[in-house]
């Protein structure tokens, strides 16, 4: 049971509700101590992490030699012969390293461990707090605090990475993970007191780890928590910026465990729970609506910067405006048709690849158009998802009915990243008994799982929305829609298409 207090003088009990206390969101200025009803091996896995935390930087620094390793190496071989192997090239078994596995793997490890890579492998973080050390720790501008800047850095480095040729080029992914390097170690050194505001605020892959770390079967929890305010706080002891006392979502924590002190009663403790648990009750988590926007913008323009290696389509509307650059452009337009700056995008004609500025315009306007649509998509069936559960006995407005909807499509937009950004990592397996059906089939079973998982987290959110049993399904069948969609738009990355 939970022992509630304010200033010692009142105490309640609780049943616990999603791990952090049921009646917290509504009681302002209580402590609540949140009850020790953890197993032996939870415990036993605390004190052994808290134990391992001194050796944390070993790891960071092994890491940061494997990144320039995996990241720096390739550029320097010779180019590998067309009938090399992944197994019998270096260049392509890097190459495989960072798109086939580490890739995919990332994303893939946050429903297990949450964002551990940030706290403790990523040697970008590890750099950009090095650097914080002995910079000038200016206060934090309020436009890196905003909330759409880690969204516009995921957005701005996708579209980067695939006018640069990344996956294809080992120059451009040095270029892309250095430059990325370099600006984490700058942005590192000159704002925050002993912080990570590039973990917190810029990386492009940590807000999206931080969405999905939500599914996570890993919590930190204040053993004393404090209800109200807001878990934001640049004086606290947390490299994120957490508000430890008040923290109740899974979001922003890396998983240092600087913060995890078994023999101290006030600090934060490590908890194993079901995977989705805290989108199941995503109202008691600081649902975000930014996040919840992020969400459908995330997986559109990653949807777009597959499809437009794959689709016909793509190709036949850029020969269309090409053709019609040179017909009707004139002197207005002919820059277009000129090779671009090797900085901006891909020009390796030694690899018969170099791109026009109408190339650079074309895949950027399509990824941000796919990004549109399928935003627009899920955006729009959402809302009559909530308008449906308001109709049906949702007990709150609109606006929170749609951003806690908003959150069911986390798994299958999480499966659809790793099938599709990580589609080389089952590419070893045509080469056995499993084939390329055998693949088809595993990405399939991949997909079907998330949007099963989609499917329950609705009906749990509809449930904590006070809906009846009887009525569920019907805002559901939106939910189900949107699934789908999303589902259809990464078809040719599932079955290899």
């Amino acid at each position: 049971m939970n022992s509630i207090e304010r200033g010692g003088s009142f105490a309640a009990d609780l049943s616990p509700n999603g791990g952090f206390g049921g009646a917290e969101a509504s009681v302002d200025g209580l402590r609540i101590a949140i009850p020790e009803d953890r197993s032996a091996f939870t415990r036993a896995l605390e004190v052994w992490a808290v134990g391992a935390k001194r050796h944390f930087v070993w790891i960071q620094i092994a890491m940061f030699g494997v990144f320039l390793v995996v990241v720096g190496v390739p550029p320097l071989l010779p180019e590998p012969p067309a009938e090399a192997t992944i197994l019998g090239n270096p260049t392509l078994f890097l190459k495989y390293l960072l798109w086939g596995v580490w890739f995919p793997l990332v994303f893939l490890s946050v429903i297990l461990f949450g964002r551990i890579w940030c706290g403790v492998l990523c040697p970008m973080g590890a750099a950009s707090e090095l650097a914080n050390r002995h910079g000038i720790q200016r206060a934090i501008p309020g436009w890196i605090k905003w909330e759409g800047t880690p969204a516009l850095s995921f957005i701005v480095m996708t579209l980067y990475g695939q006018t640069l040729g990344v996956r294809d080029h080992p120059e451009a992914a040095a270029g892309l993970f250095g430059g990325t390097m370099l600006l984490a170690i700058v942005f590192g050194w000159a704002y925050g007191r002993n912080k990570r505001v590039w973990c917190r605020h810029l990386c492009p892959i940590g807000r999206v780890l931080g969405l999905y770390s939500r599914l996570g079967a890993v919590q930190f929890t204040p053993k004393l928590r404090l209800v109200g305010g807001d878990a934001y706080s640049d004086r606290g002891a947390c490299p994120t910026m957490i508000d430890l006392p008040r923290k109740c979502e899974s979001r922003h924590c890396i998983e240092c465990f600087r913060c995890v002190n078994p023999k101290a009663p006030g600090s934060m403790r490590l908890d194993l729970r079901r995977p989705g648990v805290e989108i199941e009750d995503i109202r008691e988590h600081r649902a975000n609506s930014a996040e919840a926007w992020f969400l459908f913008m995330d997986t559109g323009v990653a949807l777009g910067g597959f499809l437009w290696l794959v689709l016909p389509q793509y190709q036949d509307a850029r020969q269309a405006f090409g053709e019609w650059v040179v017909t009707n452009g004139g002197a207005a337009f002919g820059w277009i048709l000129d090779v671009g700056p090797s900085w901006l995008m891909s020009v390796h004609p030694e690899r018969g690849e170099t791109f026009m500025w109408l190339d650079f315009v074309m895949i950027v306007a399509f990824m941000l158009a796919t990004m549109a649509a399928l935003t627009l998509i899920l955006a729009a069936l959402t809302a009559v998802g909530a308008w449906l559960a308001r109709r049906v006995g949702s007990d709150v407005s609109f606006g929170q009915t749609f951003t806690e909807l908003g959150y069911q499509y986390a798994p299958v937009a999480l499966m659809s990243l790793i099938i599709g950004l990580g589609a080389e990592l089952l590419d070893p397996l045509k080469h056995t008994f499993v084939g390329q059906t055998g693949i088809g089939a595993i990405r399939g079973g991949l997909f079907v799982a998330g949007l099963l998982w989609s499917i329950w987290l609705g009906e749990r959110i509809l449930a904590r929305q006070g809906i009846a049993p009887k009525w569920r399904w019907l805002p559901l069948v939106p939910g189900l829609a949107g699934s789908l969609a999303v589902g259809v738009g990464w078809w040719p990355a599932i079955f290899g298409l």
